[in-house]
């Protein structure tokens, strides 16, 4: 039985409001190759602790797109922006925001579509699976944040249901 079922009256007031608890955390990187797998488990830990202490719902295949997400904004912070990172995360228990902040005065922009190109397609990718996209210069570098669905939604794109 789940904490929700077990109570009722007040403490189920109490419950709704540890549900609806936004819980944030950050971290800093050297941005080696390394760290691209520690952001991956940074976000991967916060999305379970969201889950054990909040009660979050959670799909698991939001869990990966944010562990994509994270990897792909990672890499490219290694790539062209090698330094010092932020990474900021931050949900409701609905939305999950990741903001990254690295030194690198160059905006990413997506790649033209090219069917022969190897490889590039990962702010494609990060596009493609994300509620919001922003790009934001900074003082000293950029800042790029997204948010990503926790729930799977319940209608389903039409190449999701022609591929079951």
């Amino acid at each position: 039985m789940s904490l929700g079922q077990t109570h009722a009256g007040a403490d189920r007031k109490w419950l709704d409001k540890v549900t609806t608890a936004t819980m944030r955390s950050s971290a800093v990187y050297e941005m080696t190759s390394g760290d691209i797998g520690r952001t991956r488990s940074f976000v991967r830990e916060f999305l379970a602790t969201g889950q054990s202490m909040h009660a979050w719902t959670v799909s698991g295949r939001a869990t990966d797109i944010a562990q994509l997400v994270v990897s792909e904004l990672a890499t490219n912070v290694c790539k062209y922006a090698p330094g010092p990172c932020l990474l900021d995360v931050e949900s409701d228990g609905t939305m999950l925001s990741i903001t990254m902040w690295d030194s690198g005065a160059v905006l990413p922009s997506p790649s033209p579509a090219d069917p022969a190109r190897v490889g590039q397609h990962g702010l494609e990718l990060v596009l493609a699976v994300c509620q919001s996209f922003e790009l934001r210069r900074e003082a000293v570098g950029k800042r790029v944040s997204v948010q990503i669905a926790l729930q799977d939604s319940v209608e389903r794109p039409p190449s999701e249901e022609a591929a079951r």
